[in-house]
C-alpha cells in the first residue's frame, strides 16, 4: 500500500533478526502483539505458554526473567509480578477462599502478616501460627480445611531459619501446599523446592535485582497445574510487572553470585564486632553460635546471608539515637542493594503489628535491622562504632 506520511509515522518498520541474536535480552516495551492468524490470537488469550498477546498476560522480557529464576530455583515455571507483595498476594488470594485455613510460621515479614490479617478479617480465612522449626506443631495444626503452609527461609528481621525439609514433608504428606519466601536467602543459599516446597516467592526488589532501582516480585512453582491456576488468577488481579523493571532485574541477576559472597562476608565481620560491643545486648544472625537456628542453618545453608539485626541495651531511645548517628549506612527501607541500609522494624516494616505480635516476631523496642551492602567492611564498622558511641 502507498501510505501517506501521517500513516507511515504510526506504522513503523520492525526489523527481523536472522543469522544472529542480541547478547543481552531486549526490552520489549510494548503493550500488545500483532497476529496474522485469528485462531492463534484466540488461543494465546487462554494460556501462559501460548504466543505473546498482551502485556498483562505475558511479555518476552518478563518471560526471560521468569525462566531464569525458575531455572535457578529448580521450578517448572515462574510468575513475575510488579512487587514482592504482588507475588505473595497472587499466591494467597489465588489459592485461599472463605472458610479456608492457613498455617504460618510465627515470624514473617510485616507486609505478609498484615495481608494475612486482612484475609482473616475480610474473607473469613483462619490462621494458626506455629514455630518455623517444629514439624510436629505443624502436623497438629493442620485441619481438613487447611490449604496453605507459609514459611520463610530466613525470617525478617530476627533471621529464624525454617526447617524446610521437615515442614515441607509434613505439608506434602497431608496434601497441603507449602509456600516459602526465599528473598533473604536467594537461590544461591537455598533452593526450597529441593526441600519439598511447592511454591517459592521472592521480592526481586531485593538481592535478585541488587541495585535499589527496581520494584518487583516473582513466584516459582514446582508443579505446572498449580502454576496455571495462580497464573489465571494473576491475569485478573493485574499484578503485572513492567518490561523495563524485568530487564533491570535480569541485568542484576548476572552478578548475584559475586554480590552475595560480599554481603555474607561483610555480615560475618560486622556481627562478630557487634557481639562484643557493650551497647549491644544481642545480635541475631544464624551464623552465630548464640542464634537459636545455628545448628539448623549449618545443615541447610552454605552461608548465612547479608541481613542481621541487633538489640540496643538502651531500648527505643537508643535505637532512635543510633539511627540519627549513622553516616555511611543509610536510613532507608528495603535491602539487598549494594549499599548498607539500616532501619527500626517496630516503627517501619512491622509497624502494623500489635505489641504482642511484635514479640512473637522477635522484635523489641531497641531492635535495629542492618542490610549489609558490598562496601569495605572496616568502613562499615567504623560507621556503626561511631554511631554506637
Amino acid at each position: 500500500m502507498e501510505l501517506r506520511p501521517e500513516t507511515r509515522a504510526v506504522h513503523l518498520p520492525q526489523p527481523e533478526i536472522t543469522g544472529s541474536r542480541p547478547i543481552t535480552v531486549p526490552i520489549y516495551q510494548t503493550s500488545g502483539f500483532v497476529f496474522d492468524d485469528p485462531a492463534v490470537f484466540a488461543d494465546a488469550m487462554g494460556r501462559p505458554d501460548g504466543s505473546f498477546v498482551y502485556g498483562r498476560l505475558a511479555n518476552p522480557t518478563v518471560r526471560s526473567l521468569e525462566s531464569a529464576v525458575s531455572g535457578l530455583e529448580g521450578g517448572v515455571a515462574a510468575l513475575a509480578t510488579g512487587s514482592g507483595m504482588g507475588a505473595i498476594n497472587c499466591v494467597l488470594l489465588g489459592l485461599l477462599g472463605p472458610g479456608d485455613h492457613l498455617v504460618s510460621q510465627k515470624a514473617i515479614y510485616g507486609g505478609t502478616a498484615a495481608m494475612i490479617n486482612e484475609l482473616v478479617h475480610r474473607f473469613g480465612v483462619t490462621v494458626t501460627y506455629v514455630p518455623e522449626d517444629d514439624p510436629a506443631a505443624l502436623r497438629a495444626a493442620v485441619r481438613p480445611e487447611t490449604k496453605l503452609v507459609y514459611l520463610e527461609t530466613l525470617a525478617n528481621p530476627a533471621l529464624q531459619v525454617a526447617d524446610l525439609p521437615g515442614m515441607c514433608a509434613v505439608a506434602r504428606e497431608l496434601g497441603v501446599v507449602s509456600v516459602v519466601d526465599n528473598t533473604f536467602a536467594t537461590p544461591l543459599l537455598c533452593r526450597p523446592i529441593e526441600h519439598g516446597a511447592d511454591i517459592v516467592v521472592h521480592s526481586t526488589t531485593k538481592y535478585l535485582s541488587g541495585h535499589t532501582d527496581v520494584v518487583g516480585g516473582l513466584a516459582v512453582f514446582a508443579d505446572d497445574a498449580l502454576y496455571r491456576k495462580v497464573w489465571h488468577f494473576s491475569v485478573e488481579l493485574g499484578a503485572t510487572p513492567d518490561p523495563f523493571a524485568a530487564w533491570l532485574t535480569l541485568r542484576g541477576l548476572q552478578t548475584l553470585h559475586l554480590r552475595m559472597e560480599r554481603h555474607c562476608s561483610n555480615a560475618r565481620y560486622l556481627v562478630s564486632r557487634l557481639a562484643a560491643h557493650p551497647a549491644v545486648s544481642a545480635v541475631h544472625w544464624p551464623g552465630l553460635p548464640s542464634h537459636p537456628s545455628y545448628e539448623l542453618a549449618g545443615k541447610l545453608l552454605p552461608d548465612f546471608g547479608g541481613v542481621f539485626s541487633f538489640e540496643l541495651a538502651g531500648g527505643r531511645a537508643a535505637g532512635e539515637k543510633f539511627m540519627s548517628a549513622v553516616r555511611l549506612a543509610l536510613l532507608a527501607p528495603s535491602l539487598g542493594g549494594v549499599e548498607t541500609l539500616v532501619m527500626h522494624p517496630a516503627t517501619t516494616s512491622h509497624r502494623s503489628l500489635s505489641p504482642e505480635e511484635l514479640t512473637r516476631h522477635g522484635i523489641g523496642e531497641g531492635t535495629v535491622r542492618v542490610a549489609v551492602g558490598i562496601e569495605h567492611p572496616e568502613d562499615l564498622w567504623a560507621d556503626l562504632e561511631q554511631a554506637l558511641s
